[in-house]
């Protein structure tokens, strides 16, 4: 084995290999930044081109883009409210707010560090207990993914900042738009009213975007015609980065949404954006101060962060180990590998252990070119924030409305991007939370494919998510963290209404 170790180190740092690897990590940034275009487009367009590559030299270039465009879209969700990708979807929960205070630079370095603690935790998980994982997760079946699916729901109790009930409703309302489309089970027809463009449902990308970058554009503009001075947003301190202490402050968190993000990673179909959401509800649940979340805080968006990027090592372990795809953009890789003539799963390793331990060194250093390189660019990203609003905006606008038309060609996205716009503003005019109806939205076909065929598997009987094992014990997890989750807002109301008090008296 140390043989085998030693030649894929060689392959990985092989002057071609570092030179994809690298170029790969800094497409996958920019494509990861820019809206519409995510890694998932990046790898495809790459595939070609690597044909008459070295399979490490190939997989370093796609690694790089992988990682590269988790990280990015993080980039933009936090100088503009605007995710690159829907992997970025937690970092609005924190990274705008932290904007807004003039703390971008800060923002950014924390998300680059704890991106890349995440991707390099994932990949040392990989190297060492691989094959381990691989079976948990192919001994889940439509119950355990329902449950799973549940547990992620869950969540809502505590990110529904304010109010619970509005956090919940908010879901719901998420869930029923998750029904438009056709039945995944039946093949019915539902809630399209009769418009063909509804037919595949409503597209996350679109969605995401109107809810969240172009609600804030109206926002702006509503400030703008109330007579508020919006030349520029607050950048005096943008260029401050994290310190080393705050980095301290945050290690178990970081471990905790790390180990999260690799086991998310692993169950197929899962992803990052579930990661996340799971681990920054667990950080909320674990801080001193869970009152800061969603107000710009540094320990909120570390655990989404290290969550989101992790997931990068940890989809990869089915992917290897049993050839099955542990996300979208690993099933672009699997084609990948089958370009080079690799087949994965278990002879994988035995047949070209050189290729598996080159793919695994290739993974960690594309992390290091991803700090590297985000470190390195931290200041000048944040200079963005400095570009004054008349003219910011409309570039946000414009990118809004590519962003959207890019990922099927359809002029109905922008219409959706837009419905989704004027909604995500109104629920922030009349209080109701963001996120819970986003993770509901990213939820839902999960929810309902897997309770049905579970439900199919046992002819009606709901006893079957309780007497498997590994299902029961999700769902009872996720029944803890709501009862935990109330207990908390009970708490934090309590102290407030002391707080309260105690200053009326004095």
């Amino acid at each position: 084995m140390f043989e085998h170790i030693i030649l894929g180190l060689g392959n990985a740092v092989a002057p071609a290999a570092i030179v994809a690897t690298f170029l790969g990590t800094a497409m996958g940034i920019a494509f990861g930044a820019l809206p519409g275009l995510t890694a998932t487009m990046g790898i495809a367009l790459l595939i070609p081109m690597t044909f008459d590559l070295a399979p490490v030299v190939a997989f370093g270039a796609m690694l790089g883009i992988y990682v590269g465009g988790v990280y990015g879209g993080a980039i933009t969700a936090i100088l503009v409210s605007t995710p690159g990708t829907a992997m970025a979807a937690a970092t609005l929960m924190e990274g705008p707010q932290m904007t807004a205070k003039g703390e971008s630079g800060k923002a950014l370095s924390m998300t680059t560090i704890a991106s890349t603690i995440g991707g390099l935790f994932s990949a040392l998980a990989l190297m060492l207990v691989a094959p381990q994982l691989a079976k948990i997760a192919l001994s889940f079946g439509p119950p355990e993914y329902f449950a799973l699916a549940v547990f992620g729901l869950s969540v809502v109790s505590g990110i529904s900042s304010g109010s619970m009930l509005k956090g919940c409703l908010a879901a719901l309302l998420g869930l029923l738009l998750a029904t438009i489309g056709v039945d995944p089970v039946s093949g019915d027809i539902r809630n399209t009213f009769g418009i063909p463009a509804l037919l595949t449902g409503i597209s996350f990308v679109p969605a995401l975007i109107g809810f969240f970058a172009v609600s804030q554009v109206i926002v702006r503009l509503e400030e703008i015609l109330g007579g508020k001075d919006l030349s520029q947003m607050k950048g005096a301190v943008a260029s401050a980065i994290v310190s080393a202490k705050e980095i301290r402050d945050n290690k178990v968190n970081l471990l905790r949404s790390s180990i999260i993000g690799t086991f998310v990673g692993i169950i197929p179909a899962c992803g990052a954006g579930i990661a996340s959401f799971i681990a920054y509800n667990k950080a909320k649940q674990a801080s001193k101060t869970p009152e800061k979340f969603g107000t710009g805080h540094l320990e909120g968006l570390a655990a989404t962060e290290s969550a989101n990027n992790a997931v990068t090592g940890g989809a990869l372990v089915p992917l290897l180990t049993l050839g099955i795809p542990g996300d979208v953009v690993t099933a672009i890789m699997l084609g990948g590998l089958m370009v080079q003539g690799l087949t994965p799963g278990p002879l994988l390793f035995t047949d070209h252990p050189d290729v598996v331990y080159g793919i695994f060194f290739s993974l960690i250093i594309a992390n290091i070119f991803m700090l590297i390189l985000g470190m390195g660019a931290v200041k000048l990203f944040a200079k963005l924030i400095q570009i004054p609003q008349g003219i910011l905006m409309p570039i946000v606008i414009a990118l809004c409305v590519v962003g959207s038309y890019s990922i099927n060609n359809s002029e109905f996205d922008v219409i959706i991007m837009a419905c989704f716009g004027v909604l995500g503003y109104l629920m922030e005019k009349t209080g109701f939370p963001l996120p819970p109806l986003l993770l509901a939205l990213i939820l839902s076909p999960l929810v309902e494919s897997n309770f049905r065929r579970a439900m199919l598997m046992s002819s009606n009987d709901a006893t079957i998510f309780l007497t498997r094992p590994i299902s029961c014990i999700i769902l009872l997890l996720a029944i803890g963290m709501v009862v935990q989750n109330i207990l908390n807002e009970r708490k934090r109301k309590r102290n407030l209404a002391l707080a309260n008090k105690n200053k009326r008296i004095a």
